[in-house]
């Protein structure tokens, strides 16, 4: 499947800006699951300073901001041949060793909740077990957007019983390193059946399983990625691998937009 996908990010500010750094991954990479045909990046009212390859293997770059103009735009824009492989994105890859993702971090941090989530796997293989607690979690979180944000963590949006595919995707983090498997979080894009535009990315997580590698789970879907969808960026959660982030120096108030559009 072809897919294009169009994501631009506007800030606007009150006043000119003494000094802002923003970190972007928005560059996808080819591999078993996705060949990037095309796709180019457009930045305006910042410089990029330096691009690189982070821990994880993202493609990463950094953009400094300074004095005017009063706007900062970045657009991306591209298109993707996608393959079915059944959510099997392949083997490891990156800087970071795979006994990383087998730690937890902030916004994973198993509680009570999660704990007894993972208590019993159950029986059968390890996908069956993995498909298990994706169906599980997407039982108990319903998928209502406005009821958590960026800093929730996954043991409060499995007691909040609400959330977005960001909480689903730390749940099943969270619950699967209690398992046994390294586990990550991706960041990505999926093209709905029923929309072409966008508000937000979308997100999901994948577990490495032996003789496989890394295989995904779409907890708010209830689904293994198929050929709707295309990956950008992996980290143990979504601070890791969050499209964009940054810091500014200052008093200027700063006010978001965010458009996307994926189609066929």
């Amino acid at each position: 499947m072809r897919l294009k996908v169009s994501h631009r990010t506007e800030y606007n500010y009150d006043q000119p800006i003494r000094y802002g750094l923003q970190r972007i991954r928005l560059w996808p990479a080819s591999g078993p699951a996705q060949t990037i045909l095309t796709w180019t990046l457009q930045v305006e009212g910042a410089r990029e300073e330096v691009r690189f390859l982070d821990q994880f293997g993202n493609d990463t770059r950094l953009l400094s901001i300074d004095g005017d103009p009063h706007t900062i735009s970045v657009v991306v824009v591209g298109e993707v041949e996608t393959n079915e492989v059944s959510g099997v994105s392949g083997p490891h890859r990156g800087f970071a060793p795979l006994w990383l993702f087998q730690h937890e971090t902030p916004l994973t941090a198993p509680g009570p909740a999660i704990k007894a989530l993972a208590a019993d796997p159950g029986e059968g293989g390890e996908l069956e077990r993995l498909h298990r607690l994706m169906a599980e979690i997407r039982k108990r979180v319903a998928y209502v957007p406005g009821t958590t944000d960026t800093g929730t963590t996954a043991e409060q949006a499995l007691n909040k019983g609400t959330g977005v595919c960001q909480d689903h995707a730390h749940i099943f983090a969270a619950a699967a390193r209690l398992f046994g498997f390294p586990a990550r979080y991706v960041s990505g894009y999926l093209m709905m059946n029923d929309r072409v535009e966008q508000a937000a990315t979308h997100a999901w997580a994948e577990a490495y399983v032996n003789g496989l590698g890394w295989v995904g789970f779409d907890a708010a879907n209830g689904i293994s990625p198929d050929q709707r969808y295309v990956r950008v960026a992996v980290g143990r959660d979504y601070r890791e691998a969050m499209p964009i982030s940054g810091i500014l120096v200052g008093q200027a108030q700063e006010r978001l937009a965010v458009h996307i559009t994926v189609e066929q």
